[in-house]
């Protein structure tokens, strides 16, 4: 059976969830999975995203989270780029394009990906040509996330799922939960 490209993108809440449960669900069913985040760095010490503390556990998961720490303390967070930060985006990318020509997984997730593209650390060609590279031997099934996607990208697409927000607690000045969003 033919492996697939999904992309899970928008400006709604639940593209890692989505891709997360994926990864969950092929575990389940004797699976190997990588997990590659863009811009969703660890400096070895504080874990701001709770999922990873279940998914470091989990056998036949391999784990590969890049980017410089944003979180800077409870309520504050980085958002400039720094050096550092394109730094560990082409990392990313260097061990995406590993992945995806070794195989040895039956699911790949690419997390944030289309927002690394956003914020300017990632180029749409360099995604085209992840793409590319994927498309001439598909040996798993590849899930990108993100916030925004082009025309070129879903023409190449096997499923586009958009995560559109129609109300969100932020919104409200509602603080962020662990747990919930991390």
């Amino acid at each position: 059976m033919q492996n697939r490209l999904h992309i899970y993108y928008g400006y709604g809440k639940g593209k890692t969830t989505s891709s997360v449960g994926l990864a969950v669900r092929a575990l389940g069913a004797g699976k190997k999975v990588a997990l590659v985040q863009f811009d969703k760095g660890y400096d070895g010490t504080n874990e701001h995203y709770s999922e990873r503390k279940v998914l470091r556990g989990m056998p036949n998961l391999q784990l590969f989270p890049y980017g410089k720490e944003r979180v800077l303390g409870p309520n504050a967070f980085r958002f400039k780029n720094e050096e550092g930060d394109f730094t560990e985006a082409k990392a990313a990318l260097q061990k995406s394009r590993e992945l995806i020509q070794k195989g040895g997984v039956d699911l790949l997730i690419l997390d944030e990906l289309l927002a690394a593209v956003m914020t300017k650390l990632v180029s749409r060609e360099e995604v085209m040509g992840l793409v590319d590279l994927y498309n001439k031997d598909r040996h798993c099934e590849l899930v990108i996330t993100g916030h925004q996607v082009w025309p070129e990208l879903v023409a190449k697409a096997d499923l586009v799922t958009e995560m559109r927000k129609e109300k969100h607690y932020f919104d409200e000045k509602m603080p962020s939960k662990e747990g919930i969003e991390f």
